[in-house]
């Protein structure tokens, strides 16, 4: 098996690694002192940064910089978002129902703070692609509720219609969020023809640090109660002291990942060159969602008899990091619930793979990894090579 020179990382959808700028935003923070409620020079200093940052995300999603609420993380986001309690122009409304699809983040699929028997799972296409006709049944005639659908899907990266459900959830009086979390620096969010009420984001996905996310309303008369409550930090939407050097390299990475979108789209050639690559080793090699808009970043595939746990091993042992889904299910091996909704039979979704790329990936890392992937398959399934083309 050849040995690479260097590391690869191909895991970017479980966290993409720091941006440059991101990181000397983030030290020259932590060499500063100052909390961000404070009146005096040091605290103007430190609520200039958040303000900074806020206006950054902002643009980074075609908001208002008002409709910006920094939280912890995409999760913390979320279930902000999965709120039974909205303010519209004011007033309290009180969802009945949370609509969401089967593929879902783990964050969304738990429901936040509607209880289990008010939720409402919608099925979804064999590439995993919600049901149009299956929201609308579900949702007319229902008293208003929240509809809430991820714009692309962190294991296979298939694209929701977000446009199409958006209008759906407005023609039925619902409120409709969207888990932007994979999509942020990947595709050109538009809340406006979303439609969509909120979308949520981690910075980690494209470059900013962990620990750190937002909350993004497309009007502030039209939110989720807060989650977090306590000071009248995040202008009342989310108490708690704000982490200023977080969210000063999440607005240096905001910035560099909207100013690099168009450049994002060369990992849609690297995507092919994987693809092919690896369908020219197998040719009965699976790519989950295939049917389907995908982002250009992210293929999940798999080898029938080649489970995916053994296959991880073998490649990190090699300095390759890969994965097997989601990484908020690291430390137990599971079948994807994604892949069960698409009608993946079990055996199948135990040999699922994701390789996600991002901002730095280079093509002679696909290429490295291309060449190592047929030692694998030999060490671990030799007759699975007898099946390529």
């Amino acid at each position: 098996m050849p040995r690479l020179s260097a590391p690869i990382y191909l895991d970017y959808n479980a966290g993409a690694p720091l941006r440059p700028g991101a990181r000397d935003a983030m030290i020259e923070v932590l060499k500063d002192t100052g909390n961000a409620s404070s009146v005096h020079a040091n605290g103007r200093r430190a609520r200039g940064r958040v303000e900074a940052a806020r206006d950054s995300v902002a643009r980074l999603c075609g908001a208002g910089t008002r409709s910006v609420t920094f939280v912890s993380g995409g999760t913390e986001a979320n279930m902000t978002a999965l709120s039974r309690v909205w303010q519209d122009g004011g007033n309290p409304v009180y969802l009945d129902k949370l609509f969401i699809s089967a593929v879902e983040h783990p964050s969304v699929m738990t429901g936040g703070r509607f209880a289990v028997a008010d939720q409402v799972i919608v099925p979804v296409d064999g590439d995993g692609v919600i049901r149009l006709d299956a929201l609308r049944q579900s949702i007319e005639g229902a008293e208003p509720g929240l509809v809430s659908v991820m714009a692309a899907n962190n294991e296979t990266g298939v694209i929701q219609p977000l446009a199409e459900i958006g209008a759906i959830a407005r023609e039925y009086g619902h409120f409709f969020h969207v888990d932007a979390v994979q999509a942020a620096g990947r595709i050109q969010i538009d809340m406006e023809s979303w439609q969509a009420d909120a979308i949520t984001l981690s910075a980690h996905k494209f470059g900013g640090p962990q620990g750190i996310g937002a909350i993004v309303s497309r009007s502030t008369s039209r939110s989720p109660a807060p989650l977090m409550i306590g000071g009248g930090q995040e202008n009342w939407r989310r108490g708690g002291t704000e982490n200023v050097a977080a969210i000063a390299a999440f607005g240096h990475a905001a910035e560099d990942a909207r100013s690099d979108l168009d450049a994002v789209r060369h990992l849609q050639d690297l995507k092919s060159r994987l693809e092919a690559g690896l369908k020219s080793v197998c040719q009965d090699t699976v790519i989950f969602g295939e049917g389907a808009d995908r982002l250009a970043n992210t293929t999940c595939f798999a080898v029938r008899d080649l489970p995916a746990e053994t296959a991880l091993i073998a490649l990190d042992l090699e300095r390759v990091s890969v994965s097997s889904g989601s990484a908020c299910s690291s430390g137990k091996v599971s079948v994807s619930h994604v892949l069960t909704a698409m009608g993946v039979d079990e055996a199948l979704a135990r040999c699922a793979i994701r390789v996600s790329m991002g901002w730095d990936t280079r093509p002679e890392e696909i290429d490295a990894f291309l060449e190592l992937w047929p030692a694998v398959v030999d060490r671990l399934n030799p007759k699975a090579r007898s099946r390529a083309a």
